[in-house]
């Protein structure tokens, strides 16, 4: 029976030492087409090894759901790594962090306020128990010890760096999840992995798991720090950090290669085994990019291109091949190099079709009463957008709130008056002096995946308040842009079809969807640049690639080539603020804007 072990020295593959030498690859951050050509790239680099994490919130958009089709195919994936040649490496959390919104944990399951956010409360576990359940039957037939590619699963995710519980407490809760792992089956080793210092280290694993740590620098220093906590077995960076990700508003965040090659190079001549977070980072389609909030919300951009060796759209970069030159040093690589990418087709798009979004609100969702305003999460929405309507009279002044999360566009009778903003900490609008229907679209910009702040609710929190009173009598409509398939509603493409040509050089205010069509190359990736437009929300083909916004740093968002028609190819933009015109750019290649350097 083929086997892997946890040796005194050494890993050991069916007895025979083993330096892993992975990279991570998020299957649901590449769209599914794409999976293969992400893989052979990663042998091609010399990997043995891929990992990933697997997002319980993406398998699980609603509470009884365990979703594997199309993009959460986890099977498909972890069999096309194996045809590849690859081992795996699998980090089902529960959570995972990963810049991922609400750090992987589904939204639904903190609606009652008593469940617990990682440790050992009943509710809690019952619902991680369904859920490694559900994995466990996808990674379980798949272990070596099966003849498959999956050599170890990893225990909860950097829990050293979470709360305050007793040792005690924490450890009952590892043992906890530890158990459930075994029952359903999986036999392959566990281990844990937390940042490199003795603090983390200390609490966030378990004398019988295997502690592997997570830093991008100072090799032989962190192989140290680990050592102490491992004082036997073979050690393992999880997480070499070879690039970072992007905020908005921030600058877009590089890494020199040189600098890469030479740790890696310490950590592998170290006998060490490395996991490069990330080999591929991918792309935050849709609303899945996370947030964090150290007294700033920051919401993470929809690139993921981390700086990695392989760019967002699967381009090898300098760092891919200063990090294969190592790697050839210590072990075999491939002859074979992958090719350059070619630039991609740029054309300009007319998007000459609009409505506004009040005259669509119908189609996204239903109405819902309630007397004090609700939060996102009162009226099952877990990400995007809620529209929150009431009725002010003339000297009410003010629109005042505890807090927004995250952004919130106000409105009197559809006229724009102002923006609530958790970034800002703008918690307060002057309202004019006149009755009327009082209007707040709230945008979800990315549950914090990081932090005391995970699980929180969405939305407004506490009264909204005037200068005299509380405000009352809320019909509050969650948007569901997207049907049961992820597909932007047909219904909504529809109604801009029928909408009348306004010409591309109209300037038109927000909030409003926009259309527009092109032919262009099939199959080939395509990069969309939106310069002009202020901040939203963009479908291609019906599918969502994501947020973009002029605060930067992303310039472009990344059009995956499967997507990609010949003709008839259709651009849906939701402009939340407005646009001087209502052109599209398709460009030759990435924009990830400025960098620190």
């Amino acid at each position: 029976m083929p086997s892997f072990d946890i040796g005194d020295e050494d890993f050991l593959l069916d007895g025979r030492p083993l330096q892993i030498v992975s990279g991570a690859l998020h299957y649901f951050r590449v769209h599914p087409d794409q999976w293969a050509d992400r893989l052979r790239k990663a042998r091609l680099m010399g990997l043995n090894t891929i990992e990933t994490y697997v997002a319980w919130n993406f398998h699980a958009p609603a509470r009884g759901e365990f979703r594997t089709d199309g993009p959460r195919d986890l099977g498909r994936f972890l069999d096309l790594a194996a045809a590849e040649g690859l081992h795996t490496i699998v980090r089902p959390g529960p959570y995972i962090c990963a810049e991922w919104t609400g750090g992987g944990l589904p939204a639904w399951l903190f609606t009652d306020p008593t469940v617990g956010v990682r440790r050992a409360e009943p509710q809690f576990l019952a619902a991680i128990e369904d859920y490694y359940a559900a994995v466990a039957g996808i990674v379980a037939p798949r272990q070596v010890t099966a003849g498959g590619p999956v050599l170890m699963v990893q225990v909860e995710n950097e829990y050293g760096a979470y709360g305050d519980d007793p040792l005690a407490e924490r450890q009952h809760y590892l043992r906890t999840l530890t158990a459930m792992l075994r029952h359903h089956g999986i036999d392959v080793p566990l281990f844990t992995s937390d940042q490199a210092n003795d603090e983390h280290l200390a609490r966030g694993g378990l004398p019988e798991l295997h502690r592997t740590a997570n830093f991008g620098s100072r090799t032989t220093e962190r192989l140290a720090t680990l050592r102490r906590h491992q004082p036997t077995g073979p050690l393992m960076c999880t997480e070499f950090w070879d690039g970072w990700f992007d905020s908005w508003g921030l600058h877009h965040h590089v890494t020199a290669p040189e600098a890469n090659a030479a740790d890696l190079d310490a950590l592998l001549a170290a006998g060490a085994s490395v996991n490069l977070y990330m080999f591929h980072g991918g792309t935050n389609f849709g609303f899945t990019s996370g947030a964090n909030d150290k007294g700033t919300y920051r919401p993470l951009t929809t690139s993921y291109d981390y700086d990695a060796p392989l760019a967002e759209h699967g381009a090898p970069t300098a760092k891919f091949h200063a990090l294969r030159t190592v790697i050839a040093r210590h072990r075999p690589v491939p002859d074979e190099l992958p090719t350059e990418a070619s630039p991609a087709p740029e054309l300009t798009v007319s998007l000459d079709r609009h409505v506004p979004l009040d005259e669509v609100v119908g189609l996204l969702g239903t109405a819902q009463r309630f007397e004090h305003a609700p939060t996102h999460d009162d009226v099952a929405a877990w990400d995007g957008f809620v529209r929150y309507r009431t009725h002010i009279t003339a000297d009410d002044a003010v629109l005042v709130v505890d807090e927004v999360r995250d952004r919130a566009l106000v409105a009197l009778d559809g006229e724009p008056v102002g923006l609530l903003d958790r970034t800002t900490h703008t918690t307060a609008v002057a309202l004019p002096a006149r009755a009327g229907e009082l209007t707040l679209l709230v945008e979800d910009a990315g549950r914090v995946n990081y932090g005391p702040r995970i699980g929180e609710p969405k939305g407004l929190i506490g009264p909204a308040r005037t200068a005299r009173r509380e405000l009352t009598g809320w019909d509050v409509t969650p948007l569901r842009f997207d049907d049961d398939g992820g597909t932007l509603r047909e219904e909504v493409t529809a109604a801009l079809r029928a909408a009348a040509p306004s010409g591309a050089d109209v300037p038109l205010p927000g909030p409003v969807l926009v259309h527009g069509t092109f032919a262009s190359a099939e199959g080939a990736d395509h990069f969309l640049a939106l310069d002009g437009w202020a901040k939203g929300v963009v479908w291609f083909n019906g599918f969502c690639l994501g947020r973009y916004w002029s605060a930067g740093p992303t310039r472009t968002l990344y059009v995956p080539g499967p997507l990609v028609r010949a003709t008839g190819n259709e651009i849906v933009v939701l402009e939340l603020h407005g646009t001087r015109r209502s052109t599209a750019q398709l460009v030759a290649g990435p924009g990830l804007g400025p960098t620190e350097e």
